[in-house]
């Protein structure tokens, strides 16, 4: 294997682990629905260590709008309680000592704007991560011609290449932007 295929391997890796990456942040934003996923970025204070909620706690979908959270260790609730109202998710937990339950009311028309924005920003980073893989490729290509490992032809089939992996990685990127608009401006 040439050194400029391992370097595209690399780069469809890198670039597939960023369309990944950012499929997994728009999960994170809210839509109408309950999903477990809403909670991804919660973080708890679990005796001094920052642990993921979903570590500490089952999380339940019993109706399509309301989500339940049972720590595995009750005297959590209060740390989860406290994160879950410090989040940016604007939702409001209830807890009955046992089981946190956390409603997930109607988006007004702001919210959505805001939710979409942010799904927008995601898709922004998501973009920029995959360029800079590119950015990284053609660097090191450059570096390949001038130290006279790979001819001018093979350096250039090799950024079309790149080019190409980039403009499809960024394509898949929008089309998950696109999903995600249209989920969160369903009512």
């Amino acid at each position: 294997m040439s050194s400029i295929e391992e370097f595209l391997a690399d780069a469809t890796d890198r670039m597939n682990k960023s369309v990944a990456s950012t499929h997994d942040h728009f999960n994170s934003v809210r839509t109408g629905r309950a999903s477990p996923a809403l909670l991804d970025r919660i973080q708890i204070d679990y005796y001094g260590t920052p642990t993921p909620l979903k570590n500490i706690a089952t999380i339940n979908v019993p109706e399509p709008r309301l989500l339940t959270i049972q720590p595995f260790d009750p005297s959590a609730m209060k740390q989860i309680e406290r994160a879950i109202m410090e989040s940016d998710l604007g939702l409001t937990p209830s807890s009955d000592g046992k089981i946190i339950r956390l409603p997930i009311p109607q988006l007004t028309e702001e919210r959505r704007k805001e939710y979409v924005k942010l799904a927008r920003n995601m898709a922004e980073e998501g973009r920029v991560a995959v360029r800079n893989v590119r950015r990284d490729v053609m660097r090191h290509l450059e570096e390949l011609v001038r130290n006279g490992d790979v001819g001018d032809d093979e350096e250039r089939a090799a950024e079309t290449k790149v080019q190409k992996l980039t403009d499809d990685h960024v394509h898949q990127i929008d089309d998950l932007l696109k999903r995600k608009e249209a989920e969160i401006m369903e009512v």
